[in-house]
């Protein structure tokens, strides 16, 4: 049997991150969507028109696609009426850096049994190269009736609304049958589509991410050596792209966290037998920087940190942005309190949050940890 237009959609994930804006764009186009998630409290928010978390622009867009029938549901029993099943659950990292493919593998058994025959199944999210060949195989071995793609997201947390109708699409299945129905449900939003094979779709999205986190890497070394030598690493650093076309993409360093660059780059690394040099040294550097931050504010305030009052700015992995998923404030935040301090923290899109200017009159030393626009008027 074979669904040529997909026309019911189901997102398993999909009141989070990459499912639900996904979905609010699905529903805008046209489709009928279902978020489907066990956050039972994210689906209550949503079916309310909010965001669970920031999303530019989200609750108005939202509040729209539920006026024309997306709705959210804790229930997976929905998928079996479904043309279209789309999964946004990527494969984690364990406590050794290497990949969890029992989680992704577990997670789509679970709904094996509600597949409508002929519907199209597509995995969104990050994968380690080679599940995609896994999955395929196995739903040969099953005698499943469905088609099977790979369409790995590629958007900017905080701005996909903007970004999952603007930016190229990749799609990946390993037969035409899945391809163009994959095609046809993507068409919908992306300007264009990229057709890979899935393990070029899945090594895509890992190097993506990986050379991103390389960049990282480079300007925190860097900045590392010149704070290091006493050198104004900011003045290297706008002398270095003042009117200079070859490094206007030069980064600036910071914290280089959050659920993706971190985990992708170790997942290449894992693939390629813990052979990504590159990306290990990447690690040391990017996730050394909190201490090298740590151990410079101790310098500048005496040698000893024991009782002394210490300001946090900016929790979440990113600017503007409550997510605070594998934020390296955290750790800045542990190792201070480690070595005697008395930590307290700001940030406007985080609960707990100490008033700014509170902070700012009580501590003795401050870390920029997160660059959120509310910081950039501070003397």
């Amino acid at each position: 049997m074979s669904i040529r237009n997909p026309k019911h959609v189901a997102i398993i994930g999909g009141c989070g991150h990459v499912g639900l804006p996904l979905g609010v764009k699905f529903a805008l186009s046209g489709l009928s969507t279902t978020l489907v998630d066990v956050n039972e409290k994210a689906v209550e928010r949503v079916n309310s028109g909010h965001f669970p978390f920031v999303e530019h622009g989200g609750d108005e867009q939202l509040q729209e696609a539920l006026s024309v029938g997306l709705k959210a549901v804790s229930t997976p029993a929905v998928v079996s009426n479904c043309d279209a099943v789309v999964f946004v659950i990527g494969t984690p990292v364990d406590e050794h850096l290497n990949p969890k493919l029992s989680d992704v593998v577990s997670i789509f058994a679970a709904y094996e049994s509600l597949f409508k025959p002929g519907a199209l199944v597509v995995m969104r999210s990050t994968l380690f190269p080679g599940t995609m060949e896994y999955l395929h195989r196995r739903i040969l071995d099953l005698g499943l009736d469905i088609k099977l793609a790979f369409c790995p997201e590629r958007v900017s947390q905080g701005y996909a609304l903007d970004e999952i109708d603007s930016l190229p699409q990749i799609v990946s299945a390993f037969d035409d049958a899945s391809f163009d129905q994959a095609y046809k449900l993507f068409s919908q939003l992306a300007p264009s589509v990229i057709k890979l094979t899935p393990l070029e779709a899945e090594m895509t999205k890992l190097m993506a991410n990986s050379w991103r986190y390389l960049e990282f890497a480079i300007a925190n070394q860097f900045y590392m050596i010149a704070e290091q030598s006493g050198v104004d690493f900011y003045r290297v650093y706008e002398a270095i792209r003042y009117d200079y076309p070859r490094a206007s993409g030069y980064k600036s360093p910071g914290f280089a966290a959050g659920p993706c660059l971190f985990k992708d780059t170790m997942q290449l690394a894992s693939y390629f037998n813990h052979q990504f040099y590159l990306g290990h040294s990447a690690m040391l550097v990017n996730e050394g920087l909190a201490e090298f931050v740590v151990d410079r504010l101790k310098a500048k305030l005496g040698g000893d940190l024991w009782k002394r009052k210490v300001g946090l700015l900016g929790m979440g992995f990113k600017a503007n942005n409550d997510d605070v998923r594998e934020s390296l404030s955290y750790r800045v935040k542990k190792a201070l309190e480690f070595a005697g301090a008395e930590v307290s923290f700001n940030d406007p899109y985080v609960e707990g949050s100490s008033p700014l200017q509170e902070l700012l009159e009580q501590a003795e030393g401050l870390i920029l940890c997160t660059p959120h626009k509310e910081y950039k008027g501070i003397d």
